[in-house]
């Protein structure tokens, strides 16, 4: 029972999750505060646009808001825009709805537009169902409603700051060679339990996993790196060329796992009977590296010396050339896995995380 609370706490400790919740923070403060100043303070006609601004311009990082804050202004005003100019030549009803929303999607599929297309037609809907006003003046309390929520979600942004996420993205990096080095352990063990070739063929799907998590974590390394600009905390902000170059590296690390499962997976479906001089230290080495990459501290470039002496062993003893394509394949992408790992182990930004 102990265990949930901990787990849950250990989840929250995480960078990627943190910075989720202050982005939820800030989109409820901004909103609120939006609401406030159009409503209570300055009582503008249809001050729900203020907060609805708000939370389509809060984002993640601050040039993320500017950028799309610019945007949702944009749209919000084509939209009210269209809705006044729709109800003052059409009067209210069904048929005005009707031509204003399909203009508006139209527009939404064009230009500046196609990044916040829906917003158009969405405050057109908004605009003309929930009010009567098509006074000039009306329409000036929307624009500024409008401009009231995008100037506060930028406020908001700044007071609380925009996270760095160069926090998540050393994680996720972090978590993939775990996930790399649980994998090689698991192929020892299958092979000392003599896998059949259902089991090698989830190996090859696990590589595909850990690229889907490195998909995750381009994402994260481009946001540390937009995550400095206009960010007062920049100057904490880790590099963003290493953590693209690291990243890069783990894509190959991940590259040669596959290709080593995919020779073992075609040596198994044709039921090749491994040499006990190569099988054994083989598996002995993958084990080992399996237990140091997931170990982000451990050595593993004294790994090299064991290929080495594998690979020195195997030309000594006199193995047929028939299974040098195969063993020699292994022996290198093991490798250069080792040599990848040690590479990204030994980067500042792993270190500093």
């Amino acid at each position: 029972m102990s265990s949930r609370p901990q787990r849950v706490l250990r989840w929250l400790s995480r960078p990627d999750v943190r910075s989720d919740l202050v982005q939820v923070v800030k989109s409820v403060i901004a909103a609120v505060t939006a609401w406030l100043v159009a409503d209570a303070a300055l009582g503008l006609d249809q001050a729900f646009l203020a907060p609805w601004t708000a939370l389509l311009t809060v984002h993640a990082t601050v040039y993320r808001t500017l950028s799309r804050g610019a945007q949702a202004m944009l749209a919000t005003s084509v939209g009210v825009t269209l809705a006044f100019a729709a109800v003052l030549l059409g009067g209210h009803g069904a048929l005005t709805l009707a031509v204003a929303l399909l203009v508006a999607m139209l527009l939404a599929r064009v230009g500046l537009m196609r990044a916040e297309g829906i917003t158009v037609a969405t405050t057109v809907l908004f605009v003309i169902t929930a009010s009567t006003e098509t006074s000039w003046s009306g329409l000036a309390d929307r624009l500024a409603a409008t401009a009231i929520g995008v100037a506060v979600a930028l406020v908001v942004n700044t007071v609380v700051v925009a996270p760095l996420r160069d926090q998540s993205a050393r994680q996720q990096i972090e978590e993939i060679d775990r996930g790399l080095g649980r994998l090689l352990q698991d192929m020892a063990a299958g092979l000392r339990e003599r896998a059949d070739d259902q089991l090698t063929g989830d190996w090859v799907d696990r590589t595909r996993t850990l690229d889907r998590r490195l998909d995750t974590a381009w994402t994260l390394v481009y946001e540390a790196r937009e995550s400095t600009w206009g960010n007062p905390r920049r100057g904490r902000a880790s590099s963003g060329e290493e953590l693209s170059r690291v990243l890069g590296r783990l894509e190959e690390g991940i590259a040669q796992v596959r290709g080593m499962s995919r020779l073992i997976h075609e040596s198994t479906a044709d039921a090749e009977e491994w040499e006990p001089g190569f099988r054994e230290p083989f598996i002995d080495l993958l084990d080992e590296l399996g237990r140091r990459v997931e170990d982000p501290k451990a050595d593993v470039q004294e790994l090299r010396g064991w290929t080495d002496r594998l690979a020195s062993d195997l030309s000594d003893g006199g193995l047929p050339d028939l299974r040098w394509p195969l063993y020699g394949g292994l022996i290198e992408m093991s490798r250069i896995v080792i040599d990848i790992v040690d590479d990204v182990a030994t980067s500042e930004v792993v270190r500093s995380g």
